[in-house]
């Protein structure tokens, strides 16, 4: 049976996830603006790390809404365009926990190794640690689209589907293997955080000149943990979607679209805060571009003003 919202729900469930990207877009927008119009943070592989998932977010987060909003309103879309939106989401999807345990390890070797901190987390390595990140994330999903290419016809390509992962890349092998590399995923982010957070925690017990630095890396790694858990709740989210429907038969479309919410959408809003607002050095910055963006606002309107007055 096809169930479909009344006018006003759709309407409604639409205009909170706009409202929704637009405010993430916004700040992630100010967050990235700031980050390229000061020098200061381009030689920091912290900072580094942190804009590619930002911008990493941004991407995930345009996708998934957009294809959110097209279910609304064509219900089916071509196969084709339907796996380029699957695969870009999947892609950004995961690319947020491994990018989460690369800003863990580079924490822990500034305060377990700061000696060879710049030795080691250089410029060059920490972008060719993020092609390593899109190639992990990229290379054992793209075979989905291979073995679809493999298995189905031609004719599939050119049909409409309800646009789910499972809908388009339809063998059962896939789905087997999707559940193998989600638990290897999980284990070895899970597993890297738990070691840099341990690490951290013996060495400002040790260290009590670095104990303010240690104790803060500690907090930043203790928010990964919790930015990584809600991430991780797209492996167990489907199988939690089952059980409430069969609690609430009657709920079905209110239980997707708020699994949906906190699954997809939430853990995009701690990105910008963990470090936009917690860190002190972006946080300065960030204020600076805000005063140089008002001043030149003001200063916008009053030659308009004068122009006017002439």
């Amino acid at each position: 049976m096809l169930l479909r919202d009344t006018f006003t729900t759709a309407f409604v469930k639409n205009l909170i996830m706009v409202l929704v990207w637009l405010i993430l877009s916004y700040i992630n927008g100010t967050v990235v603006a700031t980050f390229f119009r000061y020098q200061a943070f381009y030689e920091d592989p912290r900072y580094i790390l942190f804009i590619h998932m930002v911008i990493n977010d941004a991407i995930q987060l345009t996708v998934t809404i957009m294809l959110f909003v097209l279910s609304y309103i064509f219900y089916k879309i071509n196969v084709s365009l339907c796996c380029f939106f699957i695969l870009v989401a999947v892609f950004t999807t995961r690319n947020t926990p491994v990018n989460l345990a690369g800003m863990a390890i580079e924490r822990y070797i500034a305060i377990c190794i700061p000696l060879r901190h710049a030795q080691i987390c250089t410029v060059r390595r920490t972008y060719i640690f993020i092609g390593l990140i899109w190639f992990v994330c990229v290379a054992p999903d793209i075979t989905d689209l291979f073995v679809t290419l493999a298995t189905q016809s031609l004719s599939f390509f050119q049909e409409s589907v309800f646009c789910l992962r499972q809908n388009v890349f339809k063998d059962p092998v896939l789905a087997y293997k999707r559940v193998v590399f989600d638990a290897i995923y999980f284990s070895c982010v899970f597993l890297t955080l738990v070691f840099t957070y341990l690490r951290i925690l013996f060495a400002a017990r040790a260290l009590s000149t670095e104990k303010a630095s240690a104790q803060k890396a500690r907090n930043t790694i203790l928010l990964h943990g919790g930015q990584l858990a809600m991430c991780m709740l797209s492996y167990i989210s489907p199988s939690v979607e089952v059980a409430l429907r069969l609690i609430f038969p009657g709920r079905i479309l209110e239980i997707r679209f708020a699994n949906y919410l906190i699954v997809y959408i939430v853990p995009r809003f701690l990105s910008p805060i963990i470090y936009g607002v917690r860190d002190k050095k972006f946080r300065t910055y960030l204020r600076r571009y805000f005063v140089i963006s008002r001043c030149k606002v003001k200063s916008r309107k009053v030659g308009e003003q004068d122009n006017d007055n002439m």
